[in-house]
């Protein structure tokens, strides 16, 4: 991940883990719900995560969680 763009992945993984508490989700019930694994969740969610994350992850857990895509992405 380019060293510019890792504040913008924090910003949207804070936005995601947000949404789940808000929902009552735990990681493993969202990553069911989203079809992704919950490693990869995990490492999403990571308040010091330097991995990239793919947008139909994003679409995915966005679904899952009933909330639009630009509503995870509003503060980027």
């Amino acid at each position: 991940m380019s060293a510019g763009y890792s504040a913008r992945y924090k910003t949207i993984a804070q936005a995601i883990k947000k949404k789940r508490i808000e929902k009552g989700l735990t990681q493993e019930e969202l990553a069911e719900k989203s079809a992704i694994s919950i490693s990869y969740l995990t490492k999403i969610e990571a308040p010091n995560t330097m991995k990239a994350f793919s947008l139909e992850a994003v679409f995915a857990i966005a679904d899952a969680l009933g909330v639009s895509v630009a509503e995870l992405l509003k503060d980027v």
